[in-house]
């Protein structure tokens, strides 16, 4: 059983960067597929973005294609979340998942390991 501790959220401004990390204990870190949600206020969790066990493949959502990176340190048990062009509607918790099974998916039930989540603000 993986626990999933986020860090690395803050207040930025409109065009800057941020780097999540999501450190797992407890589990074998590498077999699992990794993800990143986030829920904004208000609004449901939305799918972020996902990488699988290897690393070799990831996939995106289509809202954070081309701006943010994921990534994972399997050495280090960590998964990493590379923000970039952050813009005000990035604005949310973003929380890490991990699933058991060996593939992708952008639905949140699928994951049943969850961390608690990191809060991300960006201003205008």
């Amino acid at each position: 059983q993986l626990e999933l501790v986020e860090s690395g959220g803050g207040l930025v401004q409109a065009g800057d960067s941020l780097r999540l990390s999501c450190v797992a204990s407890g589990g074998t870190f590498s077999v699992h597929p990794m993800a990143w949600f986030r829920q904004a206020p208000g609004k449901g969790r939305e799918f972020v973005a996902s990488i699988i066990g290897s690393g070799h493949i990831t996939e995106y959502s289509d809202s954070v294609k081309g701006r943010f990176a994921i990534s994972r340190n399997n050495a280090e048990n960590t998964v990493y979340l590379e923000m970039k062009s952050l813009k005000p509607e990035d604005t949310a918790v973003y929380i890490c998942a991990g699933r058991a099974g060996n593939k992708l998916s952008t639905y949140l039930g699928d994951y049943i390991y969850r961390g608690q989540g990191t809060q991300v603000t960006v201003t205008s």
